[in-house]
């Protein structure tokens, strides 16, 4: 009889495992068939080889410049023309796909990282330290992100990668903390939760193979989103002169120096902003494909 039992609430201690195997491959049938995901990806795919290996797409020097072609036009041999100083404004282009990208990804990776944390602890033990993290974290939620990162950043002398990802992620964590933690507080009465405290398993075992695994949909789906907000966020910080700094090649530093000849030379603000609409609409077409596959009631 103890077998039995003991059997059964294994059982059930392992169906959400397959249940969420079931859910996530559900979804990939879904979104393999689904043609906006589909190209979405697969710009985001492109954006991120072009900020890993920029040589694939270019072998001019960005930094090589000949003033006698200042504010040339595009043409045959340089399809995005030349910058104020001469510059291959497609090497240029190309290049600063890295900035942007490389921190869209670094901000909410670490966003994401404080966010389970400090979400899980939340919406797990409750109580008082729930309070004080929900306390806490409705405080930094309190600052208006952009005003925030503006007022933050003027401390800092240099400002490059570093300094950049790291204001945006101490003020971007907020709302996947939420996620987080409401999405724990579902799971964690949950039979399967149960049978796995009977059979004696801790709560680092308990959050890491059964709560998070199953948390984690919705907070993915913001996350894939976030990435696209962080980049636009990188781009108007640049363009406002709090952000990245000369000599970093970014697409939000490339708008600011067009934004003054925009009637002479509108190449300079067409494709760094084309490249930055693209890359953002994109991350936000996936998180909306992705919503609609991992939710159910949405199919």
């Amino acid at each position: 009889m103890t077998d039995k039992v003991s059997t059964q609430v294994t059982a059930e201690s392992e169906e959400p495992s397959g249940w969420q195997a079931s859910l996530w491959s559900d979804a990939w049938r879904e979104l393999r068939h689904d043609a906006i995901f589909v190209v979405a990806a697969a710009v985001v795919l492109l954006f991120v080889t072009m900020a890993a290996f920029p040589r694939l797409f270019t072998g001019a020097d960005p930094r090589s410049c000949d003033l006698s072609r200042s504010l040339a036009g595009p043409s045959s041999e340089h399809w995005f023309g030349f910058d104020l100083l001469g510059c291959d404004y497609y090497a240029r282009v190309v290049y600063g796909a890295r900035a942007s990208i490389t921190i869209g990804i670094t901000v909410t990776v670490a966003a994401l990282a404080i966010a389970v944390l400090l979400g899980s602890l939340a919406g797990y033990y409750g109580g008082v330290l729930d309070a004080v993290i929900a306390r806490f974290t409705d405080i930094v939620f309190g600052l208006p992100f952009i005003l925030g990162a503006i007022v933050v950043l003027t401390v800092f002398e240099t400002r490059g990668l570093p300094q950049v990802s790291f204001v945006l992620a101490i003020l971007g964590w907020t709302t996947m903390t939420r996620l987080v933690r409401s999405s724990v507080l579902s799971a964690r009465d949950n039979d399967y939760v149960l049978a796995a405290k009977a059979l004696g398993a801790g709560d680092l075992r308990i959050l890491w193979r059964h709560i998070l695994p199953n948390a984690m949909a919705p907070v993915i789906v913001y996350a894939t989103i976030y990435v696209g907000i962080v980049i636009a966020a990188e781009a108007t910080l640049s363009f406002l002169g709090v952000g990245l700094q000369l000599p970093a090649i970014s697409w939000g530093l490339m708008i600011s120096d067009a934004q003054f000849r925009i009637a002479a030379a509108p190449h300079l603000l067409l494709f760094p902003g084309l490249f930055l609409s693209l890359t953002v609409l994109s991350f936000i077409l996936m998180g909306d494909a992705l919503r609609d596959a991992l939710d159910p009631k949405l199919r």
